[in-house]
């Protein structure tokens, strides 16, 4: 760039540097093509932000194909300035699928593993959860669209608990499901870096994970208004328009 612009190496970088320009990065992107994407948005993000009273609001999706992996040699533990060492083989020992609901006020965690992820399982957490929560409170689910969660088993059930409201955030939009962040903590903190001999080994350090942190939990703290989030969903698209556009 620097030679076809007949500028130095340093100006170039010099540039890049000012408006943060990182050419050696890259990311990904997904945008929603949900006709309803702003009705669904505004009602998720209204949960977010105002609460209803005398309600919970359980953010409830599936963690799936987790994995019990043994590592084959063992770990070379952490020394000074070296960090801990995994080798690249390992055994397979088992999956299971995680069921989790997290609660956006308090941040509590409620899970629960099974060996398959179909709609019956996932009727078998709502049971767990409709046990688990205080009869007189309403709870508001936000889930993804995925068919195991739109079976018209689960819409029946759904009719016959009327303290049950779902609200579904936009197709391919998972960052607005509040329990993927903590989906996220759990894979990076524990899975991961974890060796598991057995598939019992995996269960109950998935149990042991959740109990330690409702210990303490940390709720995410929701900020972004619905404006702020479409008028980026609206930018990103032109961007997209633009760079399809012929030139």
């Amino acid at each position: 760039m620097a030679a076809k612009q007949g500028v130095s190496p340093d100006t170039v970088a010099r540039i890049w540097r000012v408006r943060r320009l990182q050419s050696h990065r890259g990311t990904h992107y997904k945008l929603s093509t949900d006709r309803h994407l702003e009705e669904k948005l505004r009602d998720v993000v209204a949960l977010y932000l105002d609460p209803p009273e005398h309600a919970l609001v359980p953010s409830v999706d599936e963690k799936t194909q987790i994995q019990a992996l043994d590592r084959t040699p063992s770990i070379l533990p952490l020394r000074p300035g070296v960090p801990e060492r995994q080798t690249h083989d390992y055994r397979r020992n088992g999956i299971t699928d995680l069921v989790a609901a997290l609660e956006v006020v308090e941040g509590r965690i409620l899970g629960e593993c099974h060996k398959r992820h179909r709609a019956r399982e996932f009727l078998a957490f709502l049971r767990t959860l409709d046990r688990s929560t205080a009869p007189e409170l309403d709870l508001h689910l936000v889930l993804d669209d995925l068919s195991t969660h739109t079976t018209p088993e689960v819409k029946r059930w759904v009719l016959r608990h009327p303290r049950f409201h779902v609200h579904f955030v936009p197709t391919t939009s998972s960052w607005l499901n509040q329990v993927e962040r903590w989906f996220n903590d759990l894979t990076q903190k524990r899975i991961r870096r974890g060796t598991f001999r057995s598939l019992h080994e995996l269960l109950e350090a998935l149990k042991q994970y959740v109990t330690t942190y409702n210990e303490d939990p940390r709720p995410f703290r929701w900020r972004a208004p619905a404006d702020q989030i479409l008028a980026k969903v609206t930018w990103n698209r032109l961007n997209v328009d633009l760079a399809g556009a012929p030139h």
